[in-house]
């Protein structure tokens, strides 16, 4: 709740007043045509009606049915949020990854674990909990139960799902490591994790403010940092203590596999995540910029820019917002319901 609150707050007292002064656009996508029978359909039955519905509604609309698509493409563009909404985020979460990237890199150079993994095990169980890594780790879960909840009401993205379960397991592991006392290796997975999430933020920042070229090198710099250390150092250094290590020094016992079966499922995710972010730097690089991120931007065609729906005689003024047919939607918002894509 704490989270929550603070992340209101910085949206409308801090990023808000920085996006508008670096003149980022405040206004959201283009509104579609008021309609009352397609805003029936769109809001009843489906946001990505079927050929079948299209030929339907061009028939009682008059439109052509390009027309329709164009305009359910628009009202789905509608709902999305603006590119001051997406700033205001990103600058959030920027700040905090940077504070907490930077307490975590001076907590952990005092402590001999990040030098030499297999002081993790030294002493194992009974490891003093320091304040300085109770209050990391509240800090670190704190804000990822806030990730977990917002992400209901955030921007919508395609990988909702996956981002969902990488909430899950890492709430999971925070927590599962904090009550087995595995905290120690557990400050170095959260370390290394957040360096990656600093840059990336920062250049969702640069793209809205539309600085390209500094975008490109962030996004560059951010691919590199993440594969870097979620498929090199995370598997050597993280998984290698706590697979070997940690069954050398204190054999076998059951938290060992529970914990080791949740950075396992974080291994995946991290490549399954690289293998986007390589497609999206090889595009950056052929094409001399950074691809738009496919999970949120907003649905466009080649002939977006016509607004005005074009009709197939000259009584389309008259039957636009009409009723005729079966609840004013010839009879479609009686019928079964439409399977929607995603």
């Amino acid at each position: 709740i704490c989270f929550l609150f603070h992340s209101s707050v910085s949206h409308r007292f801090i990023a808000k007043p920085c996006a508008l002064g670096l003149k980022v656009q405040a206004n959201g996508p283009q509104k579609a045509q008021p309609n009352a029978i397609l805003e029936k359909v769109f809001t009843a039955i489906t946001k990505h009606p079927d050929e079948k519905r299209l030929e339907g509604l061009s028939k009682q609309l008059d439109w052509d049915v390009r027309s329709i698509q164009r305009w359910f493409r628009q009202r789905r563009n509608q709902e999305k949020p603006s590119t001051l909404t997406k700033f205001c985020e990103s600058m959030w979460r920027f700040t905090f990854y940077l504070y907490i990237f930077t307490y975590g890199v001076r907590f952990l150079k005092k402590t001999p674990w990040l030098w030499n993994t297999r002081q993790c095990w030294n002493g194992y169980p009974y490891q003093p909990l320091m304040p300085d890594l109770h209050y990391y780790y509240i800090v670190e879960l704190s804000f990822y139960w806030s990730l977990m909840f917002s992400q209901f009401i955030d921007i919508k993205r395609k990988d909702f799902g996956i981002m969902f379960t990488h909430h899950i397991v890492t709430v999971t592991l925070i927590t599962f490591s904090y009550v087995t006392n595995l905290t120690r290796v557990g400050t170095l997975t959260l370390c290394l994790h957040d360096a990656a999430d600093v840059v990336l933020e920062a250049a969702k920042m640069a793209n809205y403010c539309k600085c390209q070229k500094l975008s490109d090198l962030l996004f560059l710099t951010f691919a590199i940092v993440f594969i870097v250390s979620r498929l090199g150092i995370y598997p050597l250094w993280i998984l290698n203590t706590t697979l070997f290590e940690l069954y050398e020094a204190l054999g076998n016992f059951p938290a060992l596999w529970v914990f080791n079966v949740l950075l396992v499922i974080l291994q995946i995710l991290h490549c399954f995540w690289s293998c986007l972010i390589i497609k999206a730097a090889y595009k950056a690089v052929s094409k001399g910029k950074v691809a738009k991120d496919d999970r949120s931007d907003i649905e466009s065609s080649s002939d977006e820019e016509e607004t005005v729906p074009r009709s197939k005689t000259p009584h389309s003024t008259i039957t636009t917002n009409g009723t005729g047919g079966a609840n004013g939607t010839n009879g479609y918002l009686t019928g079964g319901t439409c399977s929607e894509e995603h």
